[in-house]
């Protein structure tokens, strides 16, 4: 299992220390969120790029599904370039109560599965290279050969998608790219992260759809940094079940010492050291 850690808040400069922290004391991934307003993940993202060699940085997650799929594929490529090639692209709808409508963005479910459909063949296909044309019911690309940067990793960063299980459309969507994060469609029901036998459930479904093939399965939650024995008993289970990412979360850590606690939880490690 390897371990990130996701930042709940932070400006760029905060970021990129925090991402040295993070290395120094053995994580594999530090994430940043991805705000309708806000500070920008992928200009917090660079600043970490060049202040670490070795970690793997991405967002947690990203909500293609309100952006210009160009622009981000743009975005992506110049920081896994930037990076030596440490990105984790995470996607998904996105949650509609982080001020989608007050600026007007789409909130209607449907739309945002087809425009987070449409905008991820548009990122891969950009990514493959040029020339590259796209016709879909959201977007248009005519024939184009712009030189635009291509990503260190080829064919691209490893993308990780919310799936919804048991939803038929949103499973498959996950399965056609890198990894899942897995949430729970109950109906009438907010969406939540499976429990670690529904993960097992997930896991037993995806190697019967994909058999052998590498594809990572991320979960998240809290450790006790200050107990490494208990911390690793918490991770036994999510293991078993076929987990592949811990992502270590602060969400409800009080202000004003958000930054404070996330920095002492980064220096205690994650929960094992590979």
């Amino acid at each position: 299992m390897r371990y990130g850690f996701v930042l709940p808040t932070g400006d760029a400069r905060d970021v990129a220390n925090l991402a040295q922290v993070a290395e120094s004391a053995g994580w594999d991934a530090l994430f940043v969120w991805e705000p309708v307003y806000g500070v920008e993940a992928w200009i917090s993202l660079a600043a970490a790029a060049m202040v670490t060699s070795r970690i793997k940085l991405g967002t947690m997650l990203s909500p293609l599904s309100r952006m210009r799929p160009w622009k981000f594929a743009g975005e992506v490529a110049t920081v896994d370039r930037l990076s030596g090639g440490r990105v984790i692209v995470a996607v998904g709808l996105g949650a509609p109560d982080t001020g989608f409508a007050a600026f007007g963005e789409v909130v209607d479910r449907r739309t945002r599965a087809e425009l987070l459909d449409e905008g991820l063949a548009i990122v891969t296909g950009l990514w493959r290279g040029q020339p590259f044309s796209f016709s879909g019911e959201h977007y248009t690309i005519l024939p184009t050969e712009w030189s635009g940067p291509s990503p260190a990793q080829q064919p691209g960063p490893p993308i990780w998608v919310v799936g919804a299980w048991p939803a038929p459309k949103s499973m498959a969507r996950a399965l056609r790219h890198d990894g899942i994060i897995p949430q729970i469609a109950e109906p009438g029901k907010p969406t939540r992260q499976a429990t670690v036998n529904e993960v097992a459930q997930i896991v037993a479904h995806i190697r019967q759809q994909r058999g052998a093939d590498a594809f990572d399965i991320i979960v998240e939650g809290q450790t006790p940094g200050d107990d490494r024995t208990a911390a690793q008993a918490q991770i036994v289970p999510w293991r078993a079940a076929g987990a592949t990412w811990w992502i270590e979360c602060l969400w409800d850590s009080p202000a004003p010492d958000v930054l404070a606690a996330v920095r002492v939880r980064l220096e205690q490690g994650p929960p094992e050291l590979n």
